[in-house]
């Protein structure tokens, strides 16, 4: 599936220019204090290097000079061109380039059950959004102090804009809450939800498992069945970009009937991966395609592969459709397809896997990806044993996040997208998200943090903080009528990692409110409070 670059090169060039300037004096602070862990021994394990004798002043003097520069070249590198999943081209190659020697931020592991071959392979998640968690940023310099920040983030929330509201920020290496506003306060969370489906569906399935959509023989009837994965992904265009294929598919199931000689089929296709009925509880909706394990691009009629777009009323019967179409090109007939369930009997024609669930929890929060999030929601409920419905994912979640001993009391989770109004979080809550997806223990929770947007380059923050913050804010945004909130993280300006939660009810208008959530983070980025 397509996703285009955002914009072009030159029109990143003021945000480098910012963000340089803005870092310039703090060069030989950051070296001067990163000296000592230079010269500190190497972990156990690590590859030794010959001691060498304590390097003097001038040492440090062009480490300063040689970090400004690397700086400079990282900066404009990661300004650059985005890839489809969200993440900087420049920090892909790192983690790539980091691979061989230890691995990636999936931390090498092996994939859980259900992970077939044959699926597109996906870049590790970026590891220089966790900076701040570890290093020379964390040793040099402490956190906030809750007085000093509560003085300049106040005012910034109390903007009648807000209406009524619910504020964290911790100190992401710690998980130490810095400040609070009615942090326990559960409010309507929007699609700040997807953090709580992301991490949930991560520890439930692993970072690397993948969505298969296959086709089965039912040998008595000669019944090909098209068997629904839960892939909203899956796509029928014919540059399929990374996504699994319904044209691969149909070609390898050509090939495999080929085989066995069989000409004409009888075309079905199975959707009983989930359970319940089809309809979000906001109903018809461009945000979001009826929720079906079997579909093909998400519905969408049009080419638009993120936001809102007109979807076909019946996603299942028209992948079918366009499968049995594809099938005729490769000299299958089949007749026109109705819904079935396959049987035991049935035998494995082919099969076609999305990318990793890392790369779809990426895709999912950077473009708040409405009909992934369900679909992420509704695998966590089969990982756990609960029912494919609405009721069921939503338990599912809510159980794996107090698995991993995080603050659910007062959230209700109705749906995986945070659409449904009846749902509610807590700035506490969200927060704690952040922390734990940054938490060395559980490096299969990553991508939670590496797929937030950020500010004035990517997905649903690409059109804000065109001054100030962009490119050191990263935060998934929620927005319903009458509700706007942020969530994520930010370095702010002693390279302190902080995550922030800003929930916002029955706000008096989209713009006002959002300008009003998009100053806070600002402020957190530009604010050091520290205690002198």
């Amino acid at each position: 599936m397509v996703v285009p670059e955002l914009r072009p090169w030159r029109a990143a060039v003021p945000h480098v220019v910012r963000i340089a300037d803005a870092v310039r004096p703090r060069l030989a602070r950051v070296a001067a204090a990163a000296g000592p862990w230079f010269t500190r021994g190497r972990r156990p394990g690590s590859p030794q290097a010959p001691r060498v004798a304590r390097p003097g002043t001038g040492w440090y003097t062009a480490t300063a000079a040689t970090a400004g520069l690397a700086l400079a070249a990282g900066v404009a590198t990661a300004a650059g061109p985005w890839d489809s999943s969200g993440q900087r081209t420049a920090e892909r190659h790192r983690a790539v380039a980091l691979e061989a020697s230890r691995g990636t931020d999936h931390d090498g592991s092996r994939a859980r059950a259900g992970t077939p071959p044959r699926g597109p392979g996906a870049a590790p998640p970026a590891p220089s959004v966790l900076t701040g968690l570890g290093g020379t940023a964390t040793a040099a310099r402490s956190a906030p102090a809750g007085k000093a920040l509560a003085t300049v983030i106040d005012p910034l929330l109390k903007d009648p804009a807000l209406g009524r509201r619910s504020a964290a920020v911790v100190d992401a290496a710690t998980g130490r809450r810095l400040y609070g506003a009615d942090s326990a306060n559960a409010l309507t969370p929007a699609s700040t939800t997807k953090i709580a489906t992301a991490v949930a569906a991560l520890s439930a399935l692993g970072p690397d498992h993948r969505l298969t959509t296959r086709t089965v023989y039912e040998p008595d009837t000669k019944e090909v069945v098209l068997v629904g994965g839960g892939d909203p992904t899956l796509t029928a265009r014919k540059k399929a970009k990374g996504s699994a294929s319904l044209r691969d598919l149909a070609a390898r199931t050509a090939a495999a009937l080929g085989k066995r000689g069989v000409r004409k089929v009888t075309l079905s296709y199975d959707t009983t991966l989930y359970k319940g009925g089809t309809a979000h509880p906001i109903g018809v909706n461009p945000n979001l395609a009826a929720v079906t394990p079997l579909m093909a691009d998400e519905g969408r009629t049009d080419d638009s592969s993120s936001g809102p777009a007109p979807r076909v009323a019946d996603p299942a019967a028209d992948a079918a459709r366009t499968f049995g179409d594809l099938l005729k090109k490769h000299g299958i007939t089949a007749t026109p397809p109705g819904p079935s369930k396959s049987s035991t009997r049935a035998t494995t024609l082919a099969t076609v896997s999305s990318p990793p669930l890392s790369s779809l929890v990426e895709r999912m929060l950077t473009h708040s990806d409405n009909d992934l999030a369900e679909a992420l929601a509704r695998h966590t409920a089969v990982a756990t044993g609960k029912p494919a419905d609405f009721a069921g994912a939503g338990a599912a979640v809510t159980a794996r996040l107090k698995q991993l001993k995080l603050p659910v009391k007062g959230v209700v989770i109705k749906d995986g997208s945070g659409l449904d109004r009846g749902g509610r979080l807590t700035a506490d809550l969200l927060t704690a998200l952040l922390v734990k997806a940054g938490d060395p223990a559980h490096p299969e929770l990553r991508s939670a943090l590496t797929g937030l947007p950020v500010a004035g380059f990517t997905g649903t923050l690409s059109g804000r903080y065109a001054d100030g913050a962009a490119g050191v804010v990263r935060a998934k945004t929620g927005t319903l009528t009458g509700v706007n909130t942020l969530a994520g993280t930010v370095v702010d300006r002693d390279g302190r990692l902080l995550a922030f939660a800003f929930l916002a009810n029955d706000t008096t208008g989209p713009e006002a409110a959002q300008t009003a959530l998009d100053k806070a983070a600002t402020a957190l980025a530009t604010c050091g409070c520290r205690t002198p």
